[in-house]
């Protein structure tokens, strides 16, 4: 099952195009994609079997560009958990050590937008790190590592848009200040339930300027801490909510460690993917 908003409405997503979830099923689900996460499990199983058994024609889908708006899957979670030094060749690049426990921040919700929607680059240094991201479908407080994955609503492709100087500021880096701009969280196109997938533990992701070059490539697979552990480790601490996001790491290859150094620039395009999941678009504009 995928599921996307579109121009502010809970809308799922079929090979034949897209389907408003109000509509379909006759109010008995809101437009708000938000709400879908009120009782995950009750619009999972009713979105599923409406799916499998076909019961409606779906609307053309659309074009980037074409007059709708592809907003974030899940437009105001509650919390936002971010996940740094989590990939060991990013670990490498940065001139760190491996980290014995995840090292979380969070963006906040303001920065989130969608697919297709342009990013307005601050002054600064702004830098790209694609990212997994996993909507927490069911409440969970002290899961298992054989629970964990119970408790996702679904994955999706997300930036962790960094501004370097701010984020490394002293004496204390401000790691949730300087990546939560205005548009510094795109995540989308859709989110894609887990058994849309052979095997979600191990994904290809990376990201590259449209008509450029790969800027990352690599596979979820190496992470230092997986899903299912940062769910373990996120949930001793505190409950995760339903609509909660978790951003998982990022990959070798952000501009930041490159010699020379790179950063985002007006008229780029960031293009950032991951194998089942689609692909996620963002033009980057002056300020």
């Amino acid at each position: 099952m995928r599921v996307a908003n579109i121009d502010g409405r809970l809308t799922l997503s079929r090979p034949d195009g897209l389907l408003d979830v109000a509509e379909a099923s006759g109010g008995r689900f809101g437009p708000d994609p938000q709400q879908a996460f009120d009782d995950w499990e009750a619009f999972s199983r009713w979105a599923h079997e409406f799916v499998r058994d076909g019961q409606a024609d779906s609307g053309p889908r659309p074009a980037p560009g074409d007059g709708v708006v592809w907003g974030p899957p899940v437009p105001r979670p509650a919390q936002i958990f971010a996940v740094g030094l989590n990939y060991r060749d990013h670990v490498i690049e940065s001139g760190l050590s491996i980290p014995d426990e995840p090292a979380v921040f969070t963006k906040f919700a303001t920065s989130l937008t969608g697919h297709d929607q342009p990013v307005t680059l601050p002054e600064g240094l702004v830098d790209w790190e694609v990212e997994l991201v996993v909507v927490i479908g069911r409440r969970c407080h002290l899961a298992t590592r054989e629970t964990a994955w119970s408790h996702v609503a679904g994955v999706t492709v997300g930036q962790d848009l960094s501004e370097r100087r701010l984020q490394l500021t002293g004496p204390a880096p401000q790691f949730s200040l300087g990546k939560s701009y205005p548009g510094f969280a795109p995540t989308g196109p859709e989110l894609v339930t887990v058994d849309e997938l052979a095997d979600p533990d191990d994904l290809e992701i990376g990201c590259t300027l449209e008509g450029g070059e790969v800027l990352q490539k690599s596979r979820t697979s190496n992470m230092i801490f997986d899903v299912p552990e940062l769910i373990v480790r996120l949930s001793a601490v505190c409950p995760l909510l339903p609509g909660d996001l978790i951003f998982t790491g990022t990959p070798a290859g952000v501009g930041g460690a490159r010699t020379p150094q790179k950063f985002l620039a007006p008229g780029d395009v960031l293009v950032s993917w991951i194998e089942g999941l689609g692909e996620l678009r963002n033009p980057m504009l002056s300020s």
